[in-house]
């Protein structure tokens, strides 16, 4: 009778598991990966050249003339380079627009056109079309209480590149 019981355990949790699998899973068979980090934190100030200075002096960020970046390694592939931004904007700036609030975080993801197409059938307002740069593509979108959100999907050795062209070092 013990070894039934076992048997019928076994059979349920894999038929337990295979109903879960299929419910999280999309029609390709992998997980639909949403954010997977922090791509950014960008907000508004009086003088972004200042603050920029002072949380070098303070809090000794190494900064440069778009913020700072911290360099990490990822948890999955530690040998994976991953980087951060930091970045403060004027308060005159319109590119949080059309949100009405002076911050905007930007997220890391992973394959940023089926995400998309996941938040379109969600209804989640989409602020403009996915544009695609060497290092990454990004798209704007709006959470549900007007909090304009950028979405990275990021190519992060053409992001260390680009930084190393521009002579940036990163605050690790």
């Amino acid at each position: 009778m013990k070894k039934l019981t076992f048997a019928v355990c076994i059979l349920a949790s894999f038929v337990f598991g295979f109903a879960f699998k299929s419910v999280t899973e999309n029609e390709s068979g992998k997980d639909v990966k949403r954010v997977t980090g922090i791509g950014g934190i960008f907000f508004t100030c009086k003088d972004p050249k200042k603050m920029r200075q002072w949380y070098k002096d303070h809090l000794g960020l190494t900064t440069n003339d778009y913020g700072a970046v911290f360099e990490w390694y990822q948890g999955a592939d530690n040998s994976k380079k991953g980087f951060t931004q930091w970045s403060p904007f004027s308060e005159k700036t319109k590119y949080f627009q059309p949100s009405e609030k002076d911050f905007m975080i930007n997220y890391r993801v992973e394959n940023l056109e089926k995400l998309v197409e996941e938040l379109k059938k969600e209804n989640v307002t989409i602020v403009d079309k996915i544009e695609t740069y060497k290092y990454g593509k990004f798209v704007h979108i709006m959470d549900m209480e007007g909090n304009k959100i950028e979405l990275w999907e990021p190519n992060d050795v053409e992001y260390e590149k680009l930084g190393k062209s521009m002579g940036a070092t990163t605050t690790k």
